[in-house]
């Protein structure tokens, strides 16, 4: 049977291959052959690897001499195979003869799940070698990804097992066993327990092998959930021997499942071949055990989403552009932040394979004629126009066929743009739209008319002008980073330790704006190996050693030496044993405590301070520069006292964090868990911090005065925003209206909390119509000073440079040279001195030129500045490439008049597009998008690159909601989902009640033809759930619907302790009534409960609600990146009714419609008044949370 390939760099491979071919270049694999490595760090030179796939477990490994493994990449990862020197680390050898390989025998391999991947640059010794590694990888990752759950299974525990055994002995000791599934997040109580759980008794010689540990994984699974498949199992099975025959697994796919393709007999048995893979089960009736049904309603096979949606659907695409959501990216070319991260060629390539259509180019003017790109007036990097054109023209429909609009941000001279006209004919040659589809049409053109065409979206000149002044279609903002005068990386003084801090600071015609403390590095090359140096005095924080502060400060070296007693004794671990915990006796340092000859005995490690950074030591003649590197070197060369010399050997792991919560005490030092109580206390509001001594040897014991015990801290208040209006229902409510300010807030249980409004002290109000935001946003100069900042939420300061005077400080400060100070001219009332330094005499010099400058010149020359920058000569040349996509500015006396021209479109900020998308303008707006595009983009505060709430700016038709693609958050997560519909092609035909003329984004009466849908979903259990630092997560699940604001809503699950490998939940519906069922999202969040009662994120799920299955469902999870987790899934019970079936005035129906008052009836008023009693469980049956995204 021929195989067929789906996966390349350049498109589905034009390889057909026989099994035997495909086989034996899995064979060749295997045995691997030799490669040369290019790395990434200029420090490192090329070096010559055995590189070899492991089959069994699907990865990519490579050696150095003969069993050291070096790295390896997990085949599933991988995104692309590229042929030719296709990544920067070839750059570094362009001039180096004696490392520069053959183009030929070249290609690279791109991985990983974060939006920015990794790449590994390889060289092979001949053409023949090199493709067979880009045909067998192509091959293997397209099997890899389609593989049964089962296979995949198998594999991942292959992986796991493999990782202990590297010998491939196939024999692990119980011991590793036990911290193996503490690492796949499962608890196990002793090793009784786990001797107990393994097939055939104790193994022999206290080894166990991989066939009993697979046998122990599947029972454990099951166990844990089997109640979960006995509802459905006594109804498919009535026979002793419990399997599930065809006939059985077809009933359940029929009657529960309601798949039609199942009424097929010949398709069930095909597809249960097929999953199950077992040669000895490929009988005329194959069956399933009972553990495997369970795993089948796992896995990726029984998915909630309708795979038919993963097909385009070309009868949809013959619309106007304008009717369709299009995916958009905003400065594609960034990786990080705004000001200070790479600009890369990888950006566009990755967005384009993301189905992105709507892709942004910042040109400024270049050396040699030809611009570069890149966020102006910003310390991003610069990259080539031509060689983002290159970049572009080979990605732009690898993804998709549907055209991609270039969105062009001009900043250059007219010859530079005559040199843009040309390249963009060169380049793309014949997939350039040069001129209109159709002249005669009145509307735009379809995705399938512009079929792999390349639109460009830049300002056009009038009729007949060879080149003109034409106005901006965005005003002038001093606001945008782009129009700052200048922007860098200056240095202040901390005022308590006297040490200087980068701050990020941007002048603009009257100010000068600083951020909070930042980073230095400017997102350049060395940008990885600078995060590593940093990282490295962390890096004792992960390891199973380190435990940090036993006991919370108190009791400590007693807990220690329960820890090290139980395990040693239970386990039978050597002398050496070892733990590290914070010292109780010394503040700021570390205690190592250790078995020896069955006791426990501790050792102080010192640290000190020198030139500002930490040493570590046990002895004063070797010190080291971590903590890491103390106890890594202790574990090589041994430990000399008076009585004896020993090795550390093993370490002893941590328990759980959440399991002493009850007995935590917190204390500030200068040491990591202290930070960490900090960091967690600053979010509540609190931040207990404590004076050293200035003595060493005080025991902690006799300072009571210096603890506060967790459980007895007072409950702060906080402060939130209502997101909605709510009138009171009772005398002991609060009423207020939207963007309310309601202070002193105390969360309750239940969904209902107090706090005071409007004159009102402590008066009931509903949770899930507010949102928590910090206390000092509800100052009014703070937040205006915020919104009118170039630096958004990142302003730390600013000053009016008008009235300042500069002084250069010739001597410095400190232990900085080049600073200068501005100072408050009329009065030293009017602000304080601002003491500033610069990395260099020439930084100094030219940053005090320019804001003298600023303060010299007058307000006329200032204003004829602003209109300079509001008028734009355009080259004819470019001009002419614009057909469809004609900048504009919005004119909203234009629509639905004659004057409307389909071909003019609009940009707005974030900012101006509230404006029109609400409840006065959305209508109006939702008018002009039928016939014209407009394009919604972040506003220029946000130099984090985080992104705005999309799902507003869709409902009122917006077609280009540009987003930052290269940062993991809820936004993006809902874009993503979005875009899964119709095959990923990065169009989405928006829903016919859209281009109906009496439809009201925000008005759910005006949804004619469309039945409210009811649905009911109960979370069953988990399987896989990633683990969140070092501890068993105890996951609990937030179930949410997304889309209009009539149906917001929200509930979540409790919390399951310590187990994220197969944890269940009791049998508990959550209902939702959505409205408005073609414009809505269901997601689901998997959370850990944190020892301090903070929820950190694990995974999540999105789908657009009309493309859901019903039944007994998996649901796959995803990282923040929307990037598949392996294996990690749901089991919900999902189904849905027409119609709205909650009771009139029930709890239900009052706040998941919270924008209109209900007439609440006499049972929901008993029900109400109960919780508020506590009589049925402090108000329990109230966790619908009304959030917008």
């Amino acid at each position: 049977m021929a195989a067929t390939a789906g996966f390349s760099s350049n498109g589905p491979v034009p390889w057909t291959l026989s099994d035997t071919e495909v086989n034996n270049l899995y064979r060749d694999l295997e045995l691997g052959t030799v490669l040369t490595l290019f790395y990434s760090k200029k420090s490192q030179r090329p070096e010559r690897r055995t590189f070899q796939v492991k089959l069994e477990t699907r990865q990519i490994i490579w050696t150095r001499g003969t069993d050291k493994i070096e790295g390896e990449i997990d085949i599933r990862e991988i995104k692309e195979i590229r042929m030719g020197q296709k990544s920067r680390d070839f750059e570094r050898y362009v001039e180096d003869s004696t490392a520069r390989p053959d183009q030929a025998h070249c290609f690279v391999i791109l991985y990983g799940t974060e939006f920015r991947l990794k790449a590994l640059s390889l060289a092979a010794t001949s053409d023949e070698e090199m493709v067979m590694w880009v045909k067998g990888l192509t091959w293997l990752v397209s099997d890899t990804l389609r593989s049964p759950t089962p296979l995949q299974i198998e594999r991942w525990l292959r992986k796991q097992f493999y990782a202990v055994d590297r010998n491939r002995e196939d024999r692990i000791s119980c011991k590793d066993l036990k911290s193996m599934l503490c690492q796949v997040n499962y608890r196990v109580p002793n090793m009784r327990f786990l001797r107990e759980k393994l097939p055939d008794g104790e193994p022999r010689n206290g080894d166990v092998s991989y066939s009993h540990f697979a046998q122990l994984y599947r029972s454990l699974m099951f166990d844990a959930q089997k109640s979960v498949s006995h509802v459905y199992l006594y109804v498919l099975i009535e026979r002793p021997e419990q399997k599930i025959l065809l006939e059985d697994f077809q009933n359940f796919l029929i009657e529960h499942q309601k798949e039609l393709w199942a009424t097929d007999n010949n398709k069930v048995q095909e597809f249960m071949f097929l999953y199950l893979k077992d040669p000895l089960r490929e009988i005329e009736q194959p069956y399933f055990h009972q553990d495997e049904l369970l795993t089948y309603l796992f896995s990726k096979e029984n998915t909630i989403w309708d795979s038919q949606l993963d097909q385009v659907r070309p009868e949809d695409m013959n619309n106007p552009l304008s009717h369709y959501w299009i995916s958009s990216s905003h400065n594609t070319y960034l990786t990080g932040d705004q000001f200070s991260s790479e600009s890369s060629l990888e950006a566009y390539a990755r967005c384009l394979r993301m189905g992105c259509r709507c892709i942004e180019l910042d040109c400024w003017d270049g050396p040699d004629g030809m611009p570069v790109i890149y966020h102006g007036h910003t310390l991003t990097t610069k990259i080539k126009f031509n060689d983002v054109l290159s970049t572009i023209k080979e990605h732009a429909f690898i993804t998709s066929d549907y055209p991609i609009i270039l969105s062009i941000e001009d900043h250059c001279s007219i010859v530079q743009q005559r040199n843009m006209a040309t390249y963009f004919k060169k380049v793309f040659g014949e997939m350039l739209l040069t001129k209109a589809v159709d002249i005669s049409a009145d509307g735009l053109p379809s995705p399938n008319q512009l079929k792999r065409k390349i639109l460009i979206k830049h300002k056009k000149l009038a009729e007949g002008s060879a080149y003109e002044e034409v106005s901006s279609s965005t005003p002038y903002s001093e606001n945008d980073i782009s129009n700052s005068i200048k922007n860098g990386i200056l240095y202040l003084e901390d005022p308590i330790n006297h040490e200087w801090y980068p701050h990020f600071f941007v002048l603009t015609s009257n100010k000068i704006y600083y951020s909070e403390e930042t980073s230095s590095n400017q997102g350049n090359e060395d940008e990885e190996e600078h995060r590593e140096i940093i990282n490295s005095m962390d890096q004792h924080v992960t390891e199973k050693w380190f435990h940090g502060k036993l006991g919370a400060g108190r009791d400590g070296r007693q807990i220690a030496e329960r820890l090290l007693s139980e395990y040693c004794l239970e386990t039978g671990a050597p002398d050496g044993s070892f733990l590290v915990r914070e010292s109780e006796t010394f503040v700021g340092d570390y205690t190592l405590s250790f078995w020896r000859s069955g006791r426990v005995q501790h050792c102080r490690i010192h640290s000190r301070q020198e030139a500002g950074n930490p040493k570590f030591y046990l002895t004063d003649n070797l010190v080291f520069d971590t903590l890491f590197a103390l106890i890594t070197h202790y574990q090589q060369v041994p430990l000399r006292c008076n009585e004896f010399e020993m090795k550390l050997t093993e370490p002893v792991p941590q328990t759980n964090a959440h399991e002493s919560k009850d007995s935590t005490y917190i204390r500030c030092t200068e040491s990591f868990s202290a930070e960490m109580y900090c960091q967690h206390l600053k979010a509540l509001s609190l931040l207990v911090c404590v004076q050293e001594p200035d003595y060493g040897s005080l025991y902690e014991g006799r300072n009571p005065g210096f603890y506060v015990e967790a459980n007895q801290m007072p409950t702060f208040k906080c402060t939130v925003r209502a997101m909605y209006e709510y009138k009171a229902q009772r005398d002991d409510e609060l009423s207020f209206s939207k963007n309310a300010i309601i202070q002193n807030v105390d969360k309750q249980e239940g969904g209902w909390w107090k706090g005071d409004y409007g004159g009102k002290k402590q008066l009931w109000f509903p949770a899930n119509y507010v949102e928590e935001i910090s206390p000092t946003a509800t100052e009014p100069d703070r937040s205006q000073a915020t919104e009118n900042s170039p630096l958004g939420d990142l302003l730390r300061g600013s000053m009016d440079v008008s009235s300042c005077q500069i002084v250069v400080r010739p001597e410095g400060k400190g232990s900085r040279q080049f600073v200068f100070s501005l100072v408050p001219v009329a009065s030293p009332r009017t602000g304080p001195v601002l003491d500033i330094a610069a990395s260099s005499q020439e930084e100094l010099k030219d940053w005090v030129v320019k804001i003298r400058e600023v303060t010299m010149t007058s307000e006329a020359k200032l204003e004829e500045g602003k209109m300079m920058e509001r008028r734009k000569k355009i080259a004819l040349e470019l001009s002419d490439l614009v057909i469809y996509c004609r900048p504009v500015p919005f004119d909203e006396d234009k629509i639905g008049t004659e004057r409307a021209c389909f071909r003019d479109m609009s940009s707005f900020p974030e900012t101006k597009a509230e404006k029109y998308v609400n409840r006065i303008k959305g209508k109006k707006f939702l008018q002009y998008n039928r016939l014209q595009l407009s394009r919604i983009y972040p506003r220029g505060q946000r130099l984090d690159s985080s992104n705005y709430d999309p799902l507003p700016m869709w409902l009122c038709g917006s077609q280009l909601v540009a987003l930052n693609f290269q940062t993991a958050d809820k936004p993006m997560q809902m874009n993503q989902a979005l875009f899964m519909l119709n095959g990923r092609s990065g169009y989405v035909l928006q829903p016919p009640i859209m281009r109906d003329d009496s439809f009201d984004p925000f008005d759910r009466h005006s949804l004619r033809g469309l039945e409210p849908i009811t649905l009911c979903i109960e979370v069953l259990g988990a399987r896989h759930l990633p683990k969140h630092g070092r501890g068993i997560v105890c996951p609990l699940i937030e179930i949410e619907v997304c889309g209009a604001e009539y149906d917001n809503a929200k509930q979540r699950t409790d919390s399951e302790a310590d187990n994220g490998l197969k944890p269940t939940w009791p049998r508990k519906p959550f209902r939702f009534t959505v409205c408005n069922p073609s414009f809505a999202f269901l997601r689901f969040v998997v959370y850990e409960i944190d020892m301090f009662n903070d929820q950190n994120f694990l995974a999540q799920a999105t789908f657009p609600i009309n493309c859901l299955k019903t039944g007994y469902r998996s649901v796959p999870l995803k990282n923040s990146y929307s990037e598949d987790l392996e294996l990690a899934s749901l089991l919900v019970s999902v189904s849905s009714a027409l119609g709205y079936r909650g009771r009139e005035g029930s709890i239900e129906a009052r706040y998941q419609s919270p924008l209109e008052d209900f007439r609440v009836s006499q049972e929901g008023l008993m029900d109400h008044e109960n919780r508020r009693r506590g009589k049925s469980g402090d108000r329990q049956h109230i966790q619908l949370r009304v959030q917008t995204v």
